[in-house]
């Protein structure tokens, strides 16, 4: 009775040591931004502020996270109204018919001391295609503000456009075929 006791408890232990963290991005410290070249000679940017994203981690170091996230595609912002405006048309996002972005990632592999490829398949417009990151860990900190723990991530990496069906009308010489894509973020352990 006394091993079948101890094997339960040891039992216990390894799965409450085992057990899985939630981490939610803060909004105010986060950001989910894209990089297009213009016409060859210039670099435009945007961001889409309204997103969410979660990760989920059993180990310290997050060599096992899994990292979602979500964008609302009518929330881009370039600074340019009229822009913003083309960009939620049919001719790109389609912001109507297609409201969000997801990326769900499938893998991560350690890449550094704190650097990971985090695969996953990523959703806009309507088209789901694998896609690699380079994901930064930068740390884990007890938060000065609130005292829970934080972590701090920048996942970057390079689509096409054309594999997305967005801007199709629009010839790489004018609009860079490659969008260069950047999340940066805090996030707080639930």
């Amino acid at each position: 009775m006394k091993k079948l006791a101890l094997s339960l408890l040891f039992t216990a232990f390894s799965l409450a040591s085992m057990a899985q963290s939630t981490w939610k991005v803060d909004k105010n410290h986060a950001q989910l931004k894209f990089d297009v070249t213009h016409t060859g000679i210039s670099t435009v940017s945007g961001a889409f502020t309204d997103f969410d994203a979660t990760v989920t981690a059993t180990k310290e170091d997050f060599s096992d996270a899994t990292f979602e996230f979500t964008g609302q595609t009518a929330s881009i912002n370039t600074g340019v109204e009229k822009r913003d405006a083309h960009l939620k048309s049919p001719d790109f996002f389609d912001a109507a018919q297609y409201p969000t972005l997801t990326f769900k990632s499938t893998s991560l592999k350690k890449d550094g001391s704190d650097k990971y490829k985090l695969m996953g398949n990523l959703t806009l417009h309507g088209v789901t295609k694998p896609v690699t990151l380079d994901l930064w860990y930068r740390g884990t900190i007890t938060n000065p503000n609130n005292k829970k723990q934080s972590a701090g991530f920048r996942a970057t990496g390079t689509i096409k456009r054309s594999d997305f069906g967005i801007g199709s009308k629009f010839p790489a010489n004018m609009l860079s075929e490659e969008v260069m894509i950047t999340a940066d973020g805090e996030f707080g352990k639930q």
